[in-house]
């Protein structure tokens, strides 16, 4: 993965930006230059009784003042060497203005602020965040409001694919991990969670019968996958965990107890229905922890 082309999410109705600070740093230290993109909308200004030039004039002196202001912002940034585009559009849907500019200027990665969200916007599908996950074509830098310590990322693998992933796509999160481990110093970490079949859900007294056996088998062939992925990169033993449990909550405890700063997660599309109603793991994990999330999609993908 590439840091060269960065392109920075701005929330305008947030006075913190924590995206802006962690792309920021991360450019001081590659040279990346950075993009930013503030999508602007206000209902009255939309239509009504007013002329439609007025409105349109006043949509544009609006777009104009918030160009101003989000230019005085980074001006400590640019002079401390930073290289810096301010874009301010206008849109009702924000993230579609988001997904437009993504696709004309292909940035390496997209930064987004997270914020607090209802579980009822998630279900109507109205917030950026949630979007851009299902969505975004590259990969998608989450932060998350707090210290950055920058020391430690985890990549969260499937080697028997169970949530449909191609196998490309652990490929790809380990090749991004050694990737941010050699520009930032970032010390990877390699997490798989395995979840066999509770043994409350078995009904046939045969079959719970072989239960143990079961639950050996299911790990034996998650430890086999596991080991003859990891073996094709040098990677130590210590930097991998093979962890028993589902993985929207093995892997918010292995962030807390390993103090990990960003974590790494591949996210594939899944139909609409699907979406709204079980949503990504990315999706359910993001609710739980309290680090930056890094999404990736498989090469060629949204």
């Amino acid at each position: 993965m590439k840091l060269e082309r960065l392109l920075v999410v701005i929330d305008a109705e947030h006075d913190r930006q924590p995206a802006l600070q962690r792309a920021a740093e991360l450019a001081g230290r590659t040279g990346a230059k950075l993009h930013l993109l503030q999508v602007e909308y206000h209902p009255s200004l939309e239509g009504g009784l007013l002329d439609s030039h007025l409105l349109a004039r006043a949509r544009d002196a609006m777009r104009e003042e918030r160009h101003a202001e989000l230019t005085a912002r980074v001006a400590d940034l640019r002079e401390a060497g930073l290289d810096i585009e301010v874009e301010v559009r206008w849109g009702k849907r924000r993230h579609e203005e988001v997904l437009a500019r993504i696709a004309v200027l292909q940035p390496d990665v997209v930064f987004k602020s997270t914020h607090p969200s209802s579980a009822l916007r998630r279900l109507l599908l109205s917030d950026t965040s949630w979007q851009l996950i299902r969505r975004c074509p590259v990969p998608l830098w989450l932060v998350h409001e707090g210290p950055w310590r920058g020391r430690r990322l985890c990549a969260a693998l499937d080697p028997l694919h169970s949530a449909d992933k191609p196998a490309a796509l652990d490929h790809q999160l380990i090749g991004v991990s050694l990737e941010l481990q050699r520009q930032l110093g970032l010390q990877p970490h390699y997490l798989h969670s395995l979840a066999p079949l509770p043994r409350s859900l078995l009904f046939d007294a045969e079959v719970a019968q072989e239960y143990d056996n079961y639950v050996a088998q299911c790990a034996r062939e998650h430890r086999d996958a596991f080991d003859k992925l990891i073996a094709q990169y040098p990677i130590a033993p210590a930097q991998t965990h093979l962890l028993e449990g589902f993985a929207e909550e093995v892997i918010p405890r292995f962030v807390q107890e390993q103090a990990i700063d960003l974590l790494l997660m591949g996210a594939i599309a899944r139909g609409h229905l699907d979406s709204l109603l079980i949503g990504h793991t990315a999706e359910r994990v993001l609710e739980r922890i309290e680090c930056d999330l890094l999404v990736i999609k498989p090469n060629g993908k949204g």
